[in-house]
């Protein structure tokens, strides 16, 4: 999630960012195994952990974001329980850094929800593809996982901690987006994150029987009723921001690659044989947090201080860094975001 700074500018065209000599948060994408097949999976998990970085290699890299005084660190894979170490590396975080975690929860217990909390984990962000146990399910390609997944959201709310609870805005669930607010009512969780789905990995594969146009998944959207005790975290317009320039990510091989969702798309340097922030240095990757676009959206520039909106998905339809993002109402530009791009679907690519 890209949720940790969102500036408001009322009359601006763009909020004048900082110029950061670090990222405000840092993703480690800690493995690439998961144990559930889900359809829209944008990292395209395997279960082959070879290539990974071993936890001596992770366990340094979290010393040096120490020693570089970074604040914030969001774990996510695949599936980070799914990694044997992984409880190991929330113990040497050691509450030096604010700790997240994305996860399907399905192996929350309330033993492990506790331990998380004594380890300092402050927020955990739950994927559930649908409110809808046989949605959820089927889109997983486990049984129960729905089932599994809200126990270990009320595991982990019983122990303190914080949940967000995430959501692809698919075709399989645009209609009754509501029930997640409504399920986060249920559960007093105080988040609920609708996400785009993103053209990587797996999702690729299944665009065609997933994707939404802009006018659905607006429709979709504009009609959620919140609560006040649920905070709706989104990016669309007018709340699209290009949040490149406070975002970092590595991957699971040690890949610096800016973000999550940038995965298939760049790579910075690897942080086993140079620094992480040398890797921040890289043209591309200041070229990306500088909003060197060619168009923008007033009204998202306005909110969120950045120009442009999503990098990757501009990428990803356009194939330039600099391209209009197709998913906002005024910078579309006619894409039809039911097709990929015939690149995007090559093996090679």
């Amino acid at each position: 999630m890209n949720e940790l700074f969102r500036p408001q500018s009322e009359g601006l065209s763009a909020w004048p960012r900082p110029k950061l000599d670090k990222p405000f948060k840092l993703t480690i994408c800690v493995t690439q195994t998961c144990s559930m097949d889900c359809q829209l999976c944008y990292a395209d998990c395997k279960n082959d952990p070879t290539q990974e970085l071993s936890t001596a290699q992770w366990k340094q890299f979290i010393d040096e974001l120490v020693d570089d005084n970074f604040l914030h660190i969001f774990f996510e894979g695949g599936e980070p329980f799914d990694r044997p170490d992984f409880e190991e590396l929330l113990a040497h975080v050691n509450r030096r850094l604010y700790v997240a975690i994305r996860t399907h929860a399905i192996g929350i217990d309330s033993e492990r929800a506790q331990r998380l909390k004594n380890m300092g984990v402050g927020r955990l962000y739950v994927d559930l593809f649908s409110a809808e146990p046989d949605v959820q399910d089927d889109l997983t390609g486990t049984p129960g996982s729905y089932k599994r997944a809200v126990s270990g959201i009320e595991n982990a709310l019983a122990a303190g901690i914080k949940v967000t609870i995430l959501g692809i805005l698919s075709r399989r669930n645009h209609e009754n987006l509501q029930a997640y607010i409504n399920l986060a009512e249920e559960l007093g969780a105080d988040q609920v994150g609708v996400l785009r789905l993103y053209p990587l990995g797996r999702a690729k594969q299944n665009w065609s029987e997933l994707s939404l146009s802009v006018d659905q998944m607006m429709t979709a959207l504009n009609g959620l009723r919140v609560p006040e005790t649920v905070q709706l975290v989104q990016s669309w317009h007018p709340k699209d921001g290009n949040c490149c320039w406070q975002n970092a990510a590595v991957s699971p091989t040690g890949q610096s690659i800016g973000c999550p969702y940038l995965r298939e798309y760049v790579d910075f340097g690897n942080i086993t044989e140079k620094p992480f922030l040398d890797t921040w240095a890289h043209p591309l990757y200041q070229q990306l947090r500088d909003s060197d676009v060619e168009e923008t959206c007033t009204e998202c520039s306005a909110t969120q201080g950045t120009l442009g909106g999503c990098r990757s998905t501009a990428y990803a339809f356009h194939g330039r860094f600099t391209a209009s993002d197709p998913y906002c109402i005024h910078n579309n530009q006619g894409v039809d975001l039911h097709d990929l791009p015939e690149r995007l679907l090559r093996k090679d690519t």
